[in-house]
């Protein structure tokens, strides 16, 4: 269980607080707006309304108490860079800030952001690589060049095994699991065989994978 400040209670901000609540984390929710913090009561450990602008409010939430602290605001970038500038310099130990455009992403950083999220830029990516494919069953970015994808097994590897189809050299991609229909095995092994019906999570390169799956 971690301590969490959520700065930015939008629709974004709301999602990130419900996720939160639901893994037992701690929620500390502030937002100017009285009416999105009544929204989010029911998900959040404390709420504040107050600006988090101004340095002796966020001074006053113990910064340095927290172990994230998201800035999830919208619609004003310069509240967002000053919101997430402030926190660092009271010594919060982890600051996570949304971007809305990516030329927001590089002031973010340089203003003391550890970490930037950009919800609509990665959804439309997985929307796009997800749905383009009929082979494509899920599909999780790990960094710019590599991806977990949840895929079919190709008609090709049925009744194989990992060590006959040499998979890892062959196609540089790793078989993290395979689930089957009432089943899931992730103790991959060079026994490991794939029956018509199997579905697989398999990691590596974006190049690797489109080339083994043909996507």
């Amino acid at each position: 269980m971690k301590n969490v400040l959520l700065v930015g209670l939008g629709r974004f901000g709301k999602n990130i607080a419900v996720q939160l609540s639901q893994m037992g984390h701690e929620i500390m929710a502030v937002d100017w707006n009285e009416e999105r913090v009544n929204k989010v009561l029911p998900f959040v450990t404390n709420a504040q309304i107050g600006d988090s602008t101004n340095a002796e409010f966020l001074q006053s939430l113990g910064i340095g108490n927290y172990d994230i602290c998201f800035v999830t605001i919208g619609g004003s970038f310069q509240n967002s860079l000053e919101t997430t500038s402030l926190l660092k310099k009271l010594g919060a130990k982890l600051v996570i800030s949304r971007a809305e455009r990516g030329v927001q992403e590089e002031f973010l950083l340089r203003n003391g952001a550890d970490k930037v999220v950009y919800p609509e830029k990665q959804v439309a990516k997985w929307a796009a690589i997800r749905y383009t494919d009929d082979h494509i069953l899920d599909y999780m970015e790990v960094d710019a060049s590599h991806a977990i994808f949840e895929v079919e097994v190709p008609a090709r590897w049925v009744g194989k095994t990992v060590g006959e189809l040499d998979i890892r050299k062959r196609y540089n991609i790793n078989i993290l699991a395979v689930k089957g229909e009432r089943t899931f095995n992730a103790a991959i092994s060079t026994d490991t065989s794939f029956a018509e019906t199997d579905k697989l999570l398999v990691l590596g390169e974006y190049k690797a994978l489109q080339k083994c799956f043909r996507i």
